[in-house]
């Protein structure tokens, strides 16, 4: 097995900006298309975990099964495990892992599942292939990613549309592919899997305090995080233009007739039996 290996620089990093959203996720708003294939005993995979909490829905759903999740960041991994304890679940575990080197043996497990990861790794099809290595014969990895270029919102707004320009840049320069979601399905026939099925759902973000949320999480992961790091030290951005970033973040925040749409691809690739 190959040693796991540097591919790409995670664009968001774990700023308290960056965990706002991240654990909003659940398995019902980022995970539905796969939820009607699952079955109680499964043993599940989820790569890239984050902070756990679509990894603890998943144990719930599998209250026969065992759910493993797995991230590069082993400070992460402290609020995944403090996640699934408090929520009394004994069918969860987590470990660190790369995904391009996973730790576990061929056919092992019912499910694969990564969300918002494949967008981040330098080479997502071997990524691909190796979630598939893992899968048993028969079973399934499910992948959910966003697709920034296919992001749309209203009212239109300089700003936003510099903001977008500017992370799809940060982004690329550090190994990934912002635009992920139109891909998944190319990259999976690419990996070698011939029973893909492709699909799209999106979040949706209207209400007054849906917006404050979105825009406020956005306009401080603008300043303070790891990406606005990336973006200044790689010279996509000075502090000025990401001010100005910011500031059209919080003024579309208050528009009442806000709205804001993320779209995701997905893709569920069945191993061959």
């Amino acid at each position: 097995m190959p040693a796991p290996r540097e591919t790409a620089v995670y664009t968001h990093g774990h700023h308290e900006s960056v965990l706002r959203s991240h654990t909003w996720r659940t398995a019902a708003n980022s995970a539905a298309y796969l939820l009607p294939s699952l079955e109680p005993g499964m043993r599940i995979l989820d790569v890239g975990c984050g902070p756990g909490t679509i990894t603890a829905d998943l144990a719930e759903l599998v209250p026969d099964g065992h759910v493993t999740g797995v991230d590069r960041a082993p400070e992460i991994l402290e609020q995944a495990r403090a996640t699934a304890a408090g929520r009394g679940l004994d069918n969860a575990g987590f470990a660190v892992a790369d995904v391009h080197a996973l730790d576990h043996p061929d056919d092992t497990f019912d499910v694969v599942h990564a969300h918002q990861v494949l967008q981040h790794v330098g080479d997502p099809v071997g990524a691909l292939r190796e979630m598939g290595r893992v899968a048993r014969p028969g079973g399934l990895v499910a992948v959910r990613d966003a697709d920034y270029a296919a992001m749309t919102w209203f009212p239109a707004s300089e700003g936003l549309d510099a903001w977008l320009d500017l992370y799809r840049r940060v982004a690329r320069a550090n190994g990934g592919e912002p635009d992920a979601g139109r891909r998944l399905k190319a990259w999976a026939l690419r990996a070698g899997f011939t029973d893909v099925a492709a699909s799209s759902s999106t979040w949706t973000f209207a209400t007054p305090q849906e917006r404050a949320w979105w825009s406020g999480l956005w306009a401080d992961r603008t300043l303070t995080s790891a990406y606005a790091d990336l973006a200044r030290q790689g010279g996509h951005a000075g502090t000025a233009e990401l001010q100005a970033v910011a500031r059209a973040w919080r003024e579309w925040g208050k528009k009442e007739n806000g709205w804001f749409s993320v779209l995701h691809g997905e893709i569920l690739c069945r191993k061959e039996a």
